[in-house]
């Protein structure tokens, strides 16, 4: 029997709209190779390489069977992070001390890390463009160059994969939920705490993502505590996971830094307020960026932190006042928020007061919410649509003045960018 053709003009349209994720994956790929490909020219530095790469016996020695048993057994420049040095021994395996496969790698788990938001946003949303934009940002910000470029942070990129994947598993796993689809996104995480101990908030961000644009948390007050507390109690082997990864994290770093040089905690948590601001700031204006930014220690001004504190509690204020009608607001807002408290300062390891890496994976909150937020302020342009069509179809691309093929793909990518 023939398909009625509504069926067939659905069928037809996922497809298509598919298709054009499928390009905009590659349009991804290659933004992030035309920024990050020449880091394949560069070579070591002799802050932090000499230490996870060349002159590390273990590393450089490649990968063997007692190599592998060390790396889970033991810390890693203060670290606990085993897959992220079996990587680094996969590197001088296959490019021993030739620096341009150890930045090749980081390269491509990066890129694996750009379009796996892309996919998940787009299954999550069903906005094309917004979701693209989202990738596009995090493929080429200026603060992601420290984690990309740098072989040290091989963990921050092979994190970002395992992170992605642990969402990509958790968006299969609600539609509908299953203990086989639940074991997919437990593996996902434990393999994501492997590679950086950062991602012990992860379970946070499911649950704001069951917030919106899941919609599992919904209804009056004393249904929405309901529905919080059950959404809480199925993420915790997550948590459990995280809370392990806690402690070996506190016993490794505690090892190697020792706790002689912590500052009192007044002035963790007033660097703490300001960091979350000058993050805030430096997304939009992303200057002044160094290899290490030296703690202030008591050298901060009553006005920095009284301003950095007000920024953010407005922030927070028009997060929660517009939560029903801008959800994604108050979602994005609280994924960067608790994605930074790991390493924002309160527990102090060494005298850094903020470092760019530390944005690689909270800023997406960020992200979402610019994103979002610039869709809905232009939703009243009456020709909003048109003129997005016509940047991406100019008058030289128009039959007369190239071949049709050419003006086709231009004015179709311009419908897929504004459906």
């Amino acid at each position: 029997m023939r398909r009625p053709r509504a069926q067939q003009l659905d069928k037809h349209k996922r497809n298509s709209r598919w298709s054009a994720a499928a390009t905009l994956c590659v349009c991804l790929v290659v933004l992030t190779w035309v920024v990050f490909g020449q880091t394949r020219r560069h070579e070591f530095v002799n802050y932090d390489d000499q230490e996870y790469v060349y002159q590390n016996k273990r590393i450089t020695s490649g990968v063997s069977l007692e190599n592998f048993c060390w790396a889970f057994t033991h810390a890693h420049s203060g670290n606990w992070h085993p897959l992220t040095t079996i990587s680094h021994m996969l590197d001088c395996q296959f490019y021993g001390l030739k620096p341009a496969g150890h930045h090749l790698s980081n390269v491509v788990l990066h890129s694996v890390a750009v379009v796996l938001p892309f996919l998940v946003l787009f299954r999550l949303t069903g906005k094309l463009g917004r979701s693209a934009f989202v990738a596009a940002l995090f493929a080429i910000h200026p603060l992601h160059v420290e984690s990309v470029a740098w072989i040290a942070e091989r963990k921050d990129v092979l994190s970002g994969v395992f992170f992605m994947l642990t969402l990509a598993a958790y968006t299969y796993y609600v539609r509908p939920p299953s203990v086989w689809r639940y074991s997919a996104v437990v593996s996902c995480y434990a393999l994501g705490l492997m590679s950086k101990p950062m991602l012990v908030t992860l379970p946070l961000v499911l649950l704001l993502l069951d917030y919106w644009p899941l919609s599992r948390i919904r209804g009056g007050r004393s249904e929405f505590r309901h529905q919080l507390v059950k959404l809480a109690v199925e993420k915790i082997p997550l948590i459990a996971l995280s809370a392990v990864s806690s402690v070996v994290t506190f016993v490794a770093q505690r090892d190697a830094v020792g706790w002689a040089e912590q500052l009192p905690m007044w002035e963790r948590i007033n660097n703490a307020i300001v960091t979350f601001a000058i993050y805030l700031w430096q997304m939009f204006w992303p200057v002044k960026l160094v290899v290490f930014y030296l703690h202030p220690e008591n050298r901060l001004s009553g006005w920095e932190i009284t301003l950095a504190l007000a920024v953010l509690l407005f922030i927070t204020a028009i997060a929660v006042t517009l939560r029903k009608r801008r959800p994604y607001l108050i979602m994005g807002w609280l994924w960067y928020l608790g994605m930074l408290v790991p390493v924002i300062g309160l527990v102090q390891v060494g005298w850094q007061a903020r470092a760019d890496r530390y944005t690689y994976l909270p800023q997406i909150g960020l992200y979402i919410m610019v994103a979002w937020s610039a869709f809905d302020l232009t939703a009243s342009l009456r020709y909003r649509r048109a003129i997005v069509r016509r940047l991406f179809s100019p008058p030289w691309f128009g039959p007369r003045q190239c071949k049709p093929p050419i003006g086709a793909i231009a004015r179709r990518f311009g419908h897929m960018l504004w459906p």
